[in-house]
């Protein structure tokens, strides 16, 4: 599937005069608690040759492409650099994904090394927090719930929790939230039992509320929400930063 993967990145970029400079896993591929039917989700980021920034006009500065199970969603390098120095939590987790489709020149480099100074603990508390409460609204009410929906919740309030301890961007994987963040016992213990059986292809429908999940959620969102409204806003990096890497990516694929 890797190849075919590349293979669909090479057609965007001919069809769309673009080079991806990367192109990453951003799903629950990428989170380690896929299903046998989970789509691709591939989220990349382009640039367009010089030229065509010099214009007097906006232009469109994403790309979308679906073929199959692989789902394609790309940002123009631009958009990408804007959404980057306010710390956007997506962006900063596509560039921490463990499955990477394609690198190219210093970018990801240059990025990965700016990460602490944009990291914004107060915009990815609210961007994870409010992923969690949405997911738990969505999926989790009523007395019988579809358990493998609990991974959806758990997720980013694991980051919650990472970004409240560690003051840094969270990891992608789900295991290593978990690894890192709770401790050995009966919440550990029922959290793992789930993702046993969602890695063994287990349908995980319509089940039982379990009760230590969910008390765990609702204590941990009631604490984060009173964290959040303490959070100082950070100060936003000055645009020269971006600009230098804005002009040295397309002076190194474009010359």
């Amino acid at each position: 599937m890797n190849q075919k993967i590349v293979d669909e990145l090479m057609s965007i970029e001919a069809d769309n005069g673009v080079r991806v400079l990367y192109a990453c896993e951003s799903g629950s591929r990428a989170w380690g608690f896929p299903s046998v039917d989970s789509d691709y989700d591939i989220r990349f980021i382009y640039i367009h040759p010089t030229e065509w920034y010099l214009s007097v006009f906006d232009k469109p500065d994403y790309l979308e492409k679906m073929e199959g199970l692989l789902d394609f969603s790309g940002w123009d390098l631009r958009k990408a650099l804007r959404l980057f120095r306010k710390s956007n939590p997506a962006l900063m987790e596509w560039l921490q994904s463990p499955v990477i489709y394609k690198e190219a020149t210093s970018f990801t480099t240059i990025m990965k090394e700016k990460m602490s100074m944009v990291f914004s603990s107060r915009s990815s508390l609210y961007h994870y927090l409010n992923m969690a409460r949405g997911n738990l609204r969505e999926y989790l009410q009523g007395e019988l719930v579809k358990v493998k929906k609990y991974f959806y919740v758990l997720r980013p309030v694991l980051a919650c929790m990472w970004i409240e301890r560690f003051n840094t961007v969270p990891p992608m994987e789900f295991e290593c939230l978990l690894n890192n963040l709770l401790p050995e016992g009966n919440l550990k213990s029922e959290i793992r039992t789930l993702l046993i059986r969602k890695r063994a292809g287990e349908e995980l429908a319509f089940e039982p509320k379990i009760k230590i999940i969910n008390e765990f959620i609702n204590h941990e969102l009631e604490y984060f929400q009173s964290l959040l409204v303490r959070k100082q806003t950070t100060s936003i990096v000055d645009e020269e930063t971006f600009d230098i890497i804005f002009r040295q990516s397309l002076k190194e694929i474009w010359g």
